[in-house]
């Protein structure tokens, strides 16, 4: 069973809020195989912790626009997890994506298709 539409369009919402904030390497993972609690992880680059806080406030915002609220928020400066239910925003520092490769980890999930316009 895939993810959802609903799902798939709030993931592509959120990734369009991370683009925004010139966020990198933004990836979207299709965990439905894997996993009972989520059916999506994004999964996003910042340049430094500034700007890792930077792109998750925009989330938040761009999702709260139409009324979507996270469960919980953990994490702070280098990696922060935005917790949507169906779908898991994480937003880490290069280091911390190089270190805990969650994108290799989930390497036979499916990634889902993502169109966001190139801000660079």
């Amino acid at each position: 069973m895939a993810a959802s539409e609903q799902v798939r369009a709030l993931a592509q919402r959120a990734a369009e809020a991370i683009n925004e904030k010139l966020g990198q390497d933004i990836v979207a993972i299709d965990m439905t195989e894997q996993m009972v609690l989520s059916e999506v992880f994004l999964i996003a680059t910042g340049a430094n912790e500034r700007q890792v806080e930077a792109m998750a406030d925009e989330v938040f915002k761009k999702l709260a626009e139409i009324g979507e609220k996270p469960i919980r928020k953990e994490g702070k400066g280098q990696w922060v997890l935005l917790d949507y239910s169906d779908l898991v925003v994480h937003i880490q520092s290069q280091e911390l994506r190089n270190y805990y490769m969650l994108d290799r980890l989930w390497n036979d999930c499916p990634r889902l298709p993502l169109t966001l316009d190139e801000l660079r």
